[in-house]
């Protein structure tokens, strides 16, 4: 499901992201230098996969699916209208809740935050605000996109709290040069799964 939303909007998005990521690549690279601050390549690569995150979700929530229905002001009165596992179910409940995970992982990594309490503030207010911008946009407000979006929110703060407290608890994961490793191999594999490209067959 994730894989074929990326899919989807890379091909609409690539020459705004290509723009757009060398401007704040060269843009953080002259800062780097003049002001002589330390590089640790992790940091920076999630910096860019936050730039990546927030304009594919900008692109899915304003230019897909263009909708033109009634808005629902009642919670859970659409969340109910699915069968579990079915197609609609997966495209509108599951994967309101998957786009927002990301959203609530990383604005817990740059704020530093283990407080539930600021992630559904902050999560609540950017569902809010997309919502409501969609009802301007030819969509519709729907209160329950703003329920799940909660919900993917949570979960990826939860995610980030755990993450923060393995870190904490082995010295190995608090090493700037295992963090860079880790993050290079986290991304050359979702590269790899986005693209379904077989890493035997490259390396074969």
């Amino acid at each position: 499901m994730i894989k074929n939303v990326f899919m989807d909007v890379i091909p609409d998005i690539w020459p705004m992201l290509i723009i757009i990521l060398v401007i704040v690549c060269s843009l953080r690279i002259t800062y780097l230098v003049t002001k002589h601050k330390k590089f640790l390549l992790h940091r920076e690569l999630i910096y860019l996969i936050a730039i990546v995150y927030i304009l594919c979700l900008f692109h899915v929530v304003t230019f897909q699916d263009i909708n033109y229905g009634v808005s629902n002001f009642v919670p859970f009165k659409e969340i109910f209208r699915y069968s579990i596992g079915s197609d609609k179910f997966f495209k509108n409940v599951m994967g309101n809740i998957v786009l927002f995970i990301p959203y609530g992982f990383l604005a817990s990594y740059f704020l530093d935050n283990k407080k539930l309490g600021v992630i559904t503030i902050l999560t609540v207010i950017t569902s809010l605000t997309i919502e409501s911008v969609q009802y301007y946009i030819g969509r519709v407000f729907d209160i329950d996109d703003i329920i799940l979006n909660l919900v993917g929110g949570i979960i990826g703060f939860l995610a980030f709290v755990g993450v923060d407290a393995i870190r904490s608890k082995i010295k190995l994961f608090r090493n700037d040069t295992v963090l860079d490793i880790l993050i290079i191999v986290l991304l050359v594999l979702a590269i790899l799964y986005s693209f379904n490209m077989n890493i035997f067959m490259i390396w074969g």
